[in-house]
């Protein structure tokens, strides 16, 4: 077998490397001056784009240290079963490319996964060593995002949060039954026990020392995991259901939704098609609504008996229109909580809201300035001088909300 050149193990290991989802870099704080901005190339192997809360582009070096594994789960191109042709970095190499892509401005961090080779010990700790160079001996200041190999050792755990900025685990099936059944040599208890090892580390490393009186440094950007949809047959309330418990048992920042991919030489337990991308992006809109508006998962989908969200129009404007006796809402008197449950406010155009009334009664204008659409908001509120009347009981209001596909001319 000829040896691969570094350029050939990039490709290889980047594009193993683009099926994970949870590579997002919002949450961490700056380790020099360019916290306030981000720098990035709009081009290169591995290079991927994330946006942090602020809108600031970041750009990764998304990549597997190896896509050799000793795991054959159903779902993964990765697994060993499957005839896809393999590399393997050495920390060295790693180490070489973060440095000379942070140097020419390509990236801002690094997110760094990989197969399990021999054994999660041995894998973790060459993860963590590629940390570790970085952070001690390159003087690495860029963010770092690990993924964490459940079953390894709490002493390669610990190590790794002392040099990253992000831990992730993968809980990878939104079902117990599914990852035994398309993951056998996985155990959804063991990956549980993880996470929750994890968690109990970073509130521990939260408490300010006796000594010191100051907090030491441990994944300060917290830890995160991704599930796979469509590989099995679990729907979005099962989904958003395992996603809120998660949420609150392991205080997750993010959960990560990853459209299933068919792929080469697929086991014929899996489905031949991949799941509409749209029903990734409803996923994440109704998993923003459980965690900045208020939403409880029940009720997210309470009036859908099939138990999936509605693919034409997002979850919110779902559930409006299906609860169209809660308004129309008083701009000028409504409560935090119920201005968020308007379709077409923001988080950012409820808190302008809430700030300018105190100064004056807002009218349907001025709500219009501080909302991107007027159009989506108007039905369901009353202002000074504005009341939709029967329009929030308008049998064709769907059809005027949703947005119908364009056809193009060949004119």
């Amino acid at each position: 077998m000829a040896r691969l050149t570094l350029t050939e193990k990039l490709a290889i290991l980047s594009d193993a490397a683009k099926y994970d989802a949870s590579c997002a870099s919002s949450g961490a704080g700056g380790r020099n001056s360019l916290k306030t901005r981000g720098i990035g190339s709009t081009e290169g192997m591995g290079i991927c784009h994330a946006y942090a809360p602020d809108g600031r582009c970041i750009s990764l070096l998304k990549i597997l240290l190896t896509n050799f594994c000793i795991y054959d789960c159903a779902y993964c191109i990765n697994r060993s079963s499957s005839n896809v042709r393999r590399a393997r970095f050495t920390a060295d190499e790693v180490v070489r490319l973060t440095v000379e892509f942070y140097k020419r401005n390509y990236i801002e961090g690094l997110f760094l996964s990989s197969g399990v080779v021999r054994s999660p010990d041995e894998t973790m700790a060459e993860i963590t060593e590629v940390a570790r160079r970085l952070r001690e001996e390159e003087s690495f200041a860029g963010y770092i995002h690990l993924k964490t190999i459940p079953d390894c050792s709490q002493e390669l755990v610990d190590r790794a949060g002392r040099y990253a900025d992000r831990l992730s685990i993968n809980v990878e099936l939104p079902t117990d039954e599914s990852v035994k059944r398309l993951a056998p040599e996985k155990r959804p208890e063991t990956i549980r026990v993880s996470m929750a090892k994890l968690r109990g580390r970073m509130e521990e490393m939260a408490e300010p020392t006796r000594q010191t009186k100051k907090r030491k440094r441990f994944a300060p950007a917290g830890q995160s995991t991704q599930m796979i949809i469509g590989a099995d047959g679990t729907n979005d309330d099962g989904i958003l259901r395992t996603s809120a418990r998660l949420y609150g048992s392991y205080r997750l920042k993010r959960v990560y939704y990853s459209a299933f991919s068919p792929i080469p030489d697929s086991k014929s337990v899996l489905p031949m098609s991949r799941p509409p991308l749209m029903r990734e992006h409803r996923l994440y809109q109704a998993d923003w609504l459980m965690r900045f508006y208020g939403f409880s998962q029940p009720e997210i989908l309470s009036a859908r008996p099939d138990g999936m969200l509605d693919l034409d129009i997002d979850p919110k404007l779902s559930w409006a229109l299906a609860h169209r006796d809660f308004f129309p809402l008083d701009v000028n008197r409504a409560s935090r909580e119920c201005l968020l449950r308007i379709p077409g406010l923001g988080v950012r155009s409820v808190g302008k809201i809430i700030e300018s009334r105190r100064f004056r009664r807002l009218r349907l204008e001025d709500i219009g300035r501080l909302c991107a659409s007027i159009a989506k908001v108007r039905p369901f509120v009353a202002a000074e001088g504005w009341s939709p009347g029967k329009s929030t009981e308008d049998v064709h209001l769907r059809a005027r909300l949703v947005p119908q596909p364009t056809q193009l001319s060949l004119l």
